[in-house]
């Protein structure tokens, strides 16, 4: 019971940082059709922007800063370079979003350096929020599940309860009507990408000092943020939020199980040893496996479910 309730937690905790971090390409792609490749490297400086502020004024204003200059960031990037190569198709975005990451993680590396920087969790929450049985639960994390809440109730009722979500949600279909009516159509979409990207920054800032910091981490975690978004369901949050919780439990299960075919097959009598044929195979664990869990849930998605699990927009 011990093992199976701490893990539960640590999955979903990390599944809700998955969450964070997909909610913003999910807004994106949603309202604006654009598979942003940079969006990471938006969640690396986040971390970075952090990191920066945490060690003159501390974490609490970083907290606010980070995402919002993330977010401007993102607003000029939409601005003055993914609005000029919009009009010729998705191909020339999504080429100009994977140099615009490359060009993000070298201008990182030149201010930071390559190694990885020493952003700490504050120390009011560093600590144990609970402890069951004999495993404590940190704050930290238990905080990272409140921010990731607090943000999906923010996002949704921004989106149904405001003017602004209203004009956003109709700019998507109906763009010339609400043109006719006044809005700026193609601000409503800066703001909508400098938003997505203000998102990423603020699962920079929960996520850096929990796990680490370093030029690497928008690569570690693109990967799979992708494979949340496709097997969510390309456009849908609450696809997202699913997926992610999906993913983050399984992951984390998966990586404290060490049972392997063989380990299996040897408590019912079997005995299988090096000159077994497939020994190498039986022999793996479930945790060996754990990191292509996610790319095998994501190809039998594609499979038996090509729009994904709450899927809404094919592009």
């Amino acid at each position: 019971m011990e093992f199976t309730l701490i893990t539960l937690l640590n999955g979903l905790s990390y599944g809700l940082l998955l969450f964070m971090l997909s909610s913003g390409l999910t807004l994106i792609f949603s309202m604006m059709g654009v598979l942003n490749f940079a969006h990471t490297s938006f969640y690396m400086l986040g971390a970075y922007f952090a990191y920066a502020i945490s060690t003159k004024i501390g974490f609490w204003p970083a907290l606010v800063i980070a995402p919002l200059v993330v977010g401007v960031v993102g607003a000029v990037v939409e601005r003055y370079g993914l609005r000029s190569v919009h009009k010729y198709g998705h191909i020339p975005e999504l080429l100009f979003t994977f140099g615009l990451s490359y060009v993000m993680v070298e201008l990182v590396q030149l201010i930071w350096g390559r190694a990885a920087v020493r952003y700490l969790i504050p120390p009011e929450l560093d600590g144990p929020l609970f402890t069951l049985y004999t495993t404590t639960f940190p704050i930290y994390r238990g905080f990272m599940m409140l921010i990731a809440l607090l943000m999906l109730l923010a996002i949704y009722l921004m989106l149904t309860r405001t003017r602004i979500g209203l004009v956003i949600q109709a700019a998507l279909t109906h763009p010339e009507t609400v043109e006719a009516l006044g809005h700026n159509v193609p601000r409503v979409f800066m703001l909508v990408f400098g938003g997505g990207c203000a998102l990423a920054g603020l699962a920079g800032v929960i996520g850096g000092n929990a796990f680490v910091t370093e030029p690497g981490m928008a690569a570690t975690v693109g990967s799979i943020i992708f494979v949340v978004v496709v097997v969510g369901g390309m456009g849908s949050l609450v696809g997202a939020l699913v997926a992610s919780l999906l993913i983050g439990v399984l992951q984390t299960y998966a990586v404290a199980l060490d049972y392997s075919i063989i380990s299996v097959l040897s408590k019912f009598g079997a005995q299988l040893g090096p000159g077994t044929p497939g020994y190498s195979v039986l022999s793996l664990t479930i945790a060996q496996t754990a990191p292509i869990l996610p790319y095998l849930l994501l190809v039998l998605i594609l499979i038996f479910r090509p729009k994904g699990l709450m899927g809404t927009r094919e592009g």
